[in-house]
């Protein structure tokens, strides 16, 4: 997905005591480097078609500020963005975000 079509689908990010200390327990990883990704160009958003059975998921492929290679999945909500989950991309994922910023593609 077109990253500029993504951001035409929600206004703000979504945070509460369900999702907000999650990541940083289990990955280390702080809210804000999740919403950051979004806004660090180039980014990959594509539609998670595995993890979408109750509601349309969406996953993120980028870095931060401090060039940390992110995967960030959410779900959107009532024009929110609701992370699901954020942690480091496994090797698989950064040749994936690699090969796309190679080849030109939306990233």
């Amino acid at each position: 997905m077109n990253p500029f079509e993504f951001f035409d689908l929600f206004d703000t990010f979504e945070w509460d005591d369900g999702n907000l200390q999650k990541n940083i327990v289990l990955h280390d990883v702080s809210p804000f480097e999740c919403e950051e990704i979004f806004f660090n160009f180039p980014v990959l958003i594509k539609f998670d078609q595995k993890h979408s059975q109750a509601e349309k998921r969406y996953f993120a492929l980028g870095r931060t500020d401090r060039n940390r290679f992110l995967f960030v999945g959410v779900v959107l909500r009532n024009r929110k963005v609701r992370v699901i989950t954020g942690r480091d991309m496994n090797k698989k994922e950064v040749r994936i975000y690699e090969d796309s910023k190679k080849r030109n593609s939306p990233v």
